[in-house]
């Protein structure tokens, strides 16, 4: 070892250094292909499409029907028929009923419908024109607590109505369940299943 104090290897601890007309020519190169192609396949953009702005649902969400419903699901069945909520607009199904509220409140939905999610500016006369129905929706039909107490026990009555048909659904099924065909007690005992009773008597 004549020199052990020399380094060997590659010498990097200077400034690298970059071929500033190599990289204006590659540059020039980029755009002359740039402007060839853009001859060939023009933009043709159209004009903006104009979506409506957002308006109310006019439908109610159906999101109680399959509630509690068994499903026979194939992987080869359309979408419509799979696991889910199926919206027909967009042609996907969402697996919860949280991801379809949210789906069809977003932008992707909003805009398959041809709509903006932009809600529309209203007048002043269009607003003072809405507190009028409303003064008279108040007027007309003055909504009092007897009317509220009406309202809550229709409602208690409806719910114990499902509940009860509910009910009676489950005891058809364990009645159906309980009908099975008696065995011969000779035929069991040849078979070996005689009974669980145990053997041990004392």
């Amino acid at each position: 070892m004549s020199n052990s104090n020399n380094a060997a290897g590659v010498d990097n601890t200077f400034r690298r250094k970059f071929d500033r007309e190599e990289y204006l020519e590659r540059a020039r190169e980029r755009e002359r292909e740039e402007e060839e192609g853009g001859r060939a396949k023009p933009k043709s953009k159209g004009p903006p499409v104009q979506r409506k702005p957002l308006k109310h649902r006019d439908f109610e969400v159906d999101l109680e029907s399959r509630l509690g419903k068994t499903q026979v699901v194939t992987p080869v069945a359309p979408l419509s028929q799979q696991a889910g909520y199926y919206c027909s607009v967009c042609e996907c199904v969402v697996k919860d009923s949280a991801n379809y509220l949210d789906h069809i409140n977003g932008k992707k939905h909003q805009r398959a419908l041809g709509m903006s999610m932009r809600v529309e500016r209203a007048s002043l006369q269009q607003v003072q024109d809405r507190f009028e129905v409303l003064k008279k929706r108040k007027t007309l039909g003055s909504f009092t607590e007897q009317d509220l107490d009406e309202l809550i026990l229709k409602q208690q009555q409806e719910e114990e109505e499902r509940k009860r048909l509910r009910r009676e659904k489950k005891k058809e099924k364990k009645e159906k369940a309980v009908e099975e065909p008696e065995t011969d007690a000779d035929v069991a005992a040849l078979m070996g299943f005689g009974g669980f009773r145990s053997s041990n008597k004392k």
